[in-house]
């Protein structure tokens, strides 16, 4: 990769301002004896709206269940890390990071702010053959473009997931679905969707998005 394309997408992963934040339910528990009754009242619409905003900003689909229950590869434990750290803590993702790692993107996805990760398991490197993927591996401006394909310069949302998304990598990508049930170019589906790190929502897919040549 040239100096002047470092650069470049160098700046385009730390434009934006941070605003990842982890939701806190909190009540008032000051009561007034003035005011009991209001306030009795108020009570079940205000402990309703938590529950459905928790349910709306939950990761979804059927590769969910392996992602572990504890620990920083949990749920809980990847929202407090970077992307890139905590995909190394998920076990779906050992060959993604390798693979960002031989990029040398680890540090430059890290650092980038409300980002979204297209990330593609272990299985979906397996489906790409072993030569080319060995290949691939070895060539580290085409590795870059590659992985680049899969990240977009802001959040998207489940609400907003379908539809077309400009990439860092310069090409766009496609997402179709509804209801926790997504594909992305039409050939890769969503296995476990809207999982949050520090600095990203992350997409596990299940194959490797590859932009054209």
């Amino acid at each position: 990769m040239s100096v002047t394309r470092t650069q470049s997408l160098a700046a385009v992963l730390a434009a934006g301002a941070l605003a990842f934040g982890l939701t806190a339910c909190s009540s008032d528990s000051g009561t007034s004896s003035n005011s009991a009754p209001a306030a009795s009242s108020a009570a079940p619409s205000s402990a309703a709206a938590p529950a459905s905003a928790a349910a709306m900003d939950a990761p979804f689909g059927s590769a969910c269940a392996a992602v572990p229950k504890d620990g920083s590869g949990s749920f809980a434990g990847m929202a407090q890390d970077p992307v890139a750290t905590a995909a190394s803590h998920n076990p779906l993702l050992s060959t993604l990071v390798t693979a960002v790692n031989a990029a040398g993107l680890a540090d430059t996805l890290n650092s980038a702010q409300n980002i979204t990760v297209f990330a593609p398991t272990n299985d979906a490197f397996a489906k790409v053959p072993a030569d080319q993927l060995k290949a691939l591996l070895a060539d580290k401006d085409k590795l870059t473009k590659v992985l680049t394909y899969h990240v977009t310069p802001n959040r998207i949302a489940p609400s907003s997931l379908a539809g077309t998304h400009k990439t860092l990598e310069g090409a766009d990508l496609t997402a179709a679905g509804s209801a926790g049930a997504y594909t992305v170019n039409s050939n890769s589906k969503v296995l476990c969707g809207n999982v949050q790190t520090a600095n990203a929502t992350v997409y596990i897919v299940d194959t490797v998005l590859m932009p054209a040549s």
